[in-house]
């Protein structure tokens, strides 16, 4: 065994966290790419596309001095989900009903996308309203979306210390909606992520009934752990993730096993294999769209598969959405991805604000300063 499997084998240390943050530069500068295009008139299918070809190409640019080349590209595909479709929205060109969607000036949309290098997966997501400026800032209820769920994500990221529970942070989600008359959307799932795995045992609930909570349970954060913090919040205080008429086109592979029977089955799951090892992948990036969406139905079947299904709120509501990834040290949180691109706070102009608490914790420094300072000896 090298002695660099040995480093990284002991959890979020030097080398570990390089790899995390190569990843996470590569998906800033896919941000960066994206949000300039997303403007009227842009059709989704093709932000979705482009950006997926943009992180493929800055992953194939880095670590090639390793012997052997460690593997790296996407590990989220780009999702761009408008207005009440909650997520995991990335059409496909065999689909008229849906390759030809066009941005419209006043839309919400929700981008979610990731890379990996050697398995070290950076995933992100940030919500841009499109025509918005600091001269034609959002206001209403889309402004309460994203202020609330900005809010929510900067308050739970500093809630990610060692020792403390899956819980603190689900309440602080709660509390950092309420002023804003919003909610995070019922059952979204948060979760702990190593080399190669995004959706690890450790998992922190947004808005859970109670069966949810239930079948969660209670986990306590501990040093080295790194999570993808998903934040998403809805104008609908009642809400709950409704199934859509969406074709689905994100999975990824489970732990399980099965031999397949129909030889199709068999051919999309060999190159499912092959080109996304265990993260998530979209139809697109197979061979043959047509076939891959046959292939996939009888690996779901048998749980080789998860699909990554496109939810939605009522029609008329908004769902905003920011997405980080987070590593926990013992001196506190450290922030593996980076900030926004698009957000500033001239952009969005809502008439609510947060409560207190979750202000001050959200302008909270991530990892406290230690003052170093020696007391003066005490006067004889």
């Amino acid at each position: 065994m090298s002695q660099e499997k040995k480093v990284e084998e002991t959890g979020l240390n030097d080398i570990v966290i390089t790899k995390y943050k190569v990843a996470a530069d590569i998906v800033k500068r896919a941000f960066d790419q994206i949000t300039t295009k997303t403007v009227e008139g842009a059709k989704v299918i093709e932000l979705c596309t482009t950006t997926d070809k943009f992180i493929e190409e800055e992953a194939s640019k880095v670590f090639n001095n390793k012997k052997p080349i460690p593997p790296k590209g996407v590990s989220f595909p780009t999702c761009v989900s408008v207005n009440n479709i909650i997520s995991h929205f990335s059409p496909l060109a065999s689909d008229p009903e849906t390759s030809s969607l066009e941005l419209k000036n006043g839309d919400v949309v929700k981008i979610q996308l990731g890379a990996h290098i050697d398995g070290y997966a950076s995933i992100a997501a940030e919500t841009i309203v499109v025509g918005a400026s600091a001269e034609n800032p959002v206001t209403g209820r889309k402004a309460d979306a994203v202020q609330a769920a900005w809010y929510a994500a900067e308050a739970s990221i500093r809630q990610m210390k060692v020792g403390e529970k899956n819980w603190t942070v689900s309440e602080t989600v709660n509390k950092a909606t309420k002023p804003f008359e919003t909610a995070a959307v019922e059952g979204m799932l948060s979760c702990q992520m190593t080399q190669n795995v995004i959706d690890g045992k450790k998992r922190i609930i947004l808005n859970g009934n109670p069966q949810q909570k239930s079948d969660l349970g209670t986990h306590t954060f501990e040093e080295g752990e790194v999570y993808g913090i998903d934040v998403l919040v809805s104008t609908n205080k009642d809400n709950k993730p409704k199934d859509s008429s969406y074709q689905t086109t994100v999975y990824k592979r489970t732990d399980q096993t099965y031999i397949l029977k129909l030889a199709t089955a068999r051919r999309v799951y060999s190159e499912i294999q092959k080109k996304s090892g265990s993260f998530p992948f979209n139809l697109r990036t197979l061979e043959d769209e047509k076939r891959a969406r046959l292939g996939v139905q009888e690996s779901v079947q048998h749980s080789l598969l998860t699909p990554f299904d496109v939810s939605v709120d009522k029609s008329d509501e908004t769902v905003a959405q920011f997405f980080f990834t987070v590593g926990i040290t013992k001196n506190g949180p450290i922030r593996l991805t980076h900030p926004p691109s698009w957000l500033k706070p001239e952009f969005i102009k809502s008439d609510k604000q947060p409560d207190e608490e979750t202000k001050q914790l959200s302008q909270a420094a991530l990892r406290p300063k230690k003052n170093n300072k020696k007391k003066a000896a005490p006067a004889a």
